[in-house]
């Protein structure tokens, strides 16, 4: 359900892996607010097909990218500064997840989920500034994880590269918080997407299935609502998933020794 505001009107917003799962929720709120959308991910069809299905469709740009291609990013932002003119939200949602225990895991692994889930973030965000800043300011938003907050078995590089990516945010806030810039970090839970079918195990294989704690989260919209919600309300920190995960990510800044007695009794496959 979209937000009864005319606060997004006309803003461009630019979301990375917007073909599917919360990019695709986050596309269809933002669009029913009346924002101008980038979509950026691999798949061609698939962004035509998300943006087919969202409000003022023509208004909506298509952008496939690569994200772990330095001068494709550095092609996109061209585009946009050509097409477009300006930018006014980045959302940093492409990346991909892991199901593998440490001892299973290579480094090859490890420097595969970094690249895509921390490096190609940093570096699409930093070549993005200039855009963002030329205006007085502008909204950057990266999609973290719980995981990235409380470490769990299971996810020893998705969890780091998350944590990894929320600390880089904070920096970035303090940094250009004088030059306009608001930075917001999203910490979703368990969420239905596909995203369990597309993780990696440890020999750098998607794992191909739905995990039991994914499937019975909650979807795609409802996570989307939440978000934009918060991010409309200039929340920095936004924790959003069901009551276990809430309860790990308060835990985790109150009680570290008691997060480690209850990560390891936790089901998380």
């Amino acid at each position: 359900m979209a937000l009864t505001n005319t606060t997004l009107s006309n803003k461009v917003i630019w979301i990375t892996g917007a073909s599917g799962g919360i990019g695709e929720a986050l596309a269809r709120e933002l669009a029913a607010d009346g924002a101008r959308l980038i979509l950026s991910a691999r798949r061609q069809t698939e962004l035509e097909r998300v943006r087919d299905s969202l409000p003022n469709a023509t208004q909506h740009v298509l952008l496939p990218l690569d994200i772990t291609d330095n001068d494709a990013i550095t092609a996109a932002i061209a585009t946009i500064q050509q097409q477009i003119g300006g930018l006014d939200w980045l959302i940093n949602n492409a990346g991909i997840s892991q199901r593998a225990l440490i001892l299973d895991t290579p480094l090859e692994t490890e420097r595969k989920l970094f690249e895509v889930d921390y490096f190609a973030q940093i570096n699409l965000t930093r070549q993005a500034l200039p855009l963002l800043l030329a205006d007085g300011g502008g909204k950057v938003i990266f999609v973290s994880s719980v995981a990235g907050l409380v470490g769990t078995q299971y996810r020893g590089s998705y969890s780091a590269a998350k944590a990894a990516l929320h600390l880089w945010a904070n920096s970035l806030r303090a940094e250009l918080f004088d030059q306009g810039l608001t930075v917001a970090t999203l910490f979703p839970g368990f969420v239905k997407t596909d995203v369990s079918l597309n993780a990696l195990t440890g020999d750098g294989k998607a794992l191909g299935e739905m995990d039991t704690a994914q499937a019975n989260a909650m979807s795609a919209e409802q996570f989307a609502e939440k978000a934009v919600k918060a991010l409309l309300g200039n929340k920095s920190y936004i924790v959003i998933g069901g009551l276990k995960e809430r309860l790990g990510a308060w835990v985790s800044r109150l009680s570290p020794e008691l997060l480690y007695k209850m990560i390891r009794k936790s089901k998380v496959r």
